[in-house]
């Protein structure tokens, strides 16, 4: 019996801390904030419900450690908020972010563990009294679609704070916060809100051993779940209740069908629409009553999201996307979608200068992820980049600008018939539906939607026609 056993939870004014372990193994992660301060927050709403706020953080942060294949979950001195609808929603993000995990490790009939206590009863929610100018709360990863997300807003009149995480995977606090610094510095944020996590199971040095050790190849995490319920802290500390997410629409499609168990593996599920809603629904049901949690991109495609960075030539060179070493690595099928659709939308010299390399020709790993992107191989790549009929239609315009290198040539002899105009209007088309922007604010957003599709169909099928 392999157990995943939370040891001890600690909070300081402005930190909370964990520790867990699993078959011997104990990892310790904290998260530390720059503008929330935990006694204050137990003094306004009680040492319950902050302790109901706390727990949900650290299950969503330990939820990583299901990589390892526990068969039980013990969470220590939070199992008394085990409650049936938290089961049920863990289970839900357990089943939909692990499933390309299961598909890596082949682990069809994994689900995640069982608990080992659980409660009987629900809780109430309190209600958030919002402030009267500014409620807004936008997540900012620092690329293209908190880019265009805070352009939005700003179109629409609407005020709104930043949270910025950076997490010790990707090295130095401070030199991650520098870099996104440089995109918030260029647009209007009220104030910039800060969490800083340091977590010494993702980031040890000795992963692939331990992996070995526990019989599994990967590692996976839910971090837009885990980073929703980051923000709560901040949510209620400065009475901001529309948290804003930057996930398009493309992020609601899968990479591929598994054949072994009919099921549709996505990578992103976890920014999908159906991630979304039950989040949104459980926060509301279980935490803050009035909480918003959507994404103001929801109702776009990538084609719109990149070509409306037109208009933004100066604050697009402070984005950066790598998941791997920040700014771009230049190699990684992130870096790589990102650079396609930058040359497909933007002045060529712009894209010399984020880049400074043309990865049409660049190696044989870049060439890979493109031909992926493209459709050609099993899946698309597993990172957040888009379908292959919009990566088919950056390589398009690519070509028609004169790009070349490589993969170009042989893009060119795959697809030698060219992109029927007709058959990518979808493309452009804002839905009116799928999406949870709530109304005060739809009112203002979606008109400024339609402008930036409207605007980007034109630019598209003007250069398609030349």
């Amino acid at each position: 019996m392999r157990i995943l056993k939370l040891e001890c939870f600690s909070r300081k004014q402005a930190c909370i801390s964990y520790s867990a372990s699993i078959d011997g193994f104990q990892f310790t992660t904290s998260f530390n904030y720059n503008t929330v301060d935990f006694y204050s927050l137990e003094e306004k709403f009680g040492i319950d419900f902050m302790q109901r706020i706390y727990f949900h953080i650290v299950a969503f942060d330990i939820n990583r450690l299901i990589s390892l294949r526990p068969n039980l979950i013990d969470f220590g001195c939070f199992n008394c908020h085990v409650t049936p609808k938290f089961v049920d929603i863990w289970k839900n993000i357990i089943k939909g972010v692990w499933s390309q995990w299961r598909y890596e490790n082949n682990q069809p009939d994994y689900f995640g563990p069982n608990f080992l206590s659980q409660g009987t009863i629900n809780n109430n929610p309190i209600v958030l009294q919002p402030k009267n100018k500014n409620n807004n709360l936008v997540f900012c990863g620092g690329g293209k679609d908190s880019l265009v997300a805070m352009n939005i807003l700003k179109h629409s009149e609407e005020p709104y704070d930043t949270l910025v995480y950076s997490h010790s995977i990707y090295g130095n606090h401070e030199n991650q916060h520098r870099i996104i610094d440089g995109l918030i510095k260029q647009l209007d944020s009220s104030q910039n809100h800060r969490v800083y996590i340091d977590d010494d199971f993702l980031s040890t040095s000795n992963k692939a051993s331990l992996l070995s050790m526990f019989g599994v190849k990967t590692i996976c995490a839910a971090e837009t779940p885990s980073s929703l319920f980051n923000a709560l802290p901040i949510a209620l500390s400065h009475n901001l209740n529309y948290l804003i997410l930057g996930h398009e629409k493309s992020a609601d499609l899968g990479n591929l069908t598994w054949d072994v168990t009919n099921e549709e593996i996505n990578h992103q599920w976890g920014k999908s629409l159906v991630s979304e809603k039950l989040l949104h629904m459980y926060i509301k049901d279980q935490l803050v009553e009035n909480i918003e949690y959507f994404s103001i991109l929801k109702p776009i495609r990538d084609p719109v999201i990149f070509s409306s960075l037109i208009n933004s030539t100066k604050t697009v060179k402070f984005t950066h996307s790598c998941n791997l070493r920040k700014p771009w690595c230049g190699k990684c099928a992130k870096c790589t979608y990102v650079w396609l659709n930058y040359c497909a939308y933007l002045p060529e010299n712009l894209v010399l200068e984020i880049f400074n390399k043309n990865l049409f020709d660049n190696n044989e790993e870049n060439n890979l992820w493109l031909w992926q992107l493209l459709g050609l191989k099993e899946h698309i790549p597993f990172e957040c980049v888009g379908q292959a009929e919009e990566a088919r239609l950056a390589f398009e315009l690519c070509y028609y600008r004169g790009y070349s290198g490589k993969t170009m040539d042989n893009y060119i002899q795959a697809f030698p018939n060219r992109v029927p105009i007709g058959k990518i209007k979808h493309l452009f088309k804002v839905d009116n539906q799928n999406h949870l922007i709530p109304d005060s604010l739809k009112i203002k957003a979606l008109p400024v939607l339609k402008l930036m599709a409207e605007q980007s169909q034109y630019f598209v099928f003007n250069r398609l026609k030349s």
